[in-house]
């Protein structure tokens, strides 16, 4: 699995990180990052929650 940002539709809400902070983090500068780009078989029930519940679609998965 393989964590795919578009960061021109990211705004950095958060909702990724509050269901995946292992995986996601918005830190105090207001942007988004990605901790994990390749998490393992144990996150990807959350990293599918964070893709599915990200409000504006920035987020998604190859797997």
């Amino acid at each position: 699995m393989r964590v795919i940002v578009n960061y021109d539709l990211c705004t950095s809400n958060a909702v990724c990180m509050g269901l995946a902070p292992e995986v996601f983090e918005v830190r105090d500068d207001g942007y988004m990052y990605v901790l994990d780009e390749t998490p393992g078989a144990e996150l990807a029930e959350k990293v599918r929650a964070a893709v599915a519940g990200c409000p504006n679609g920035a987020l998604s998965i190859e797997e």
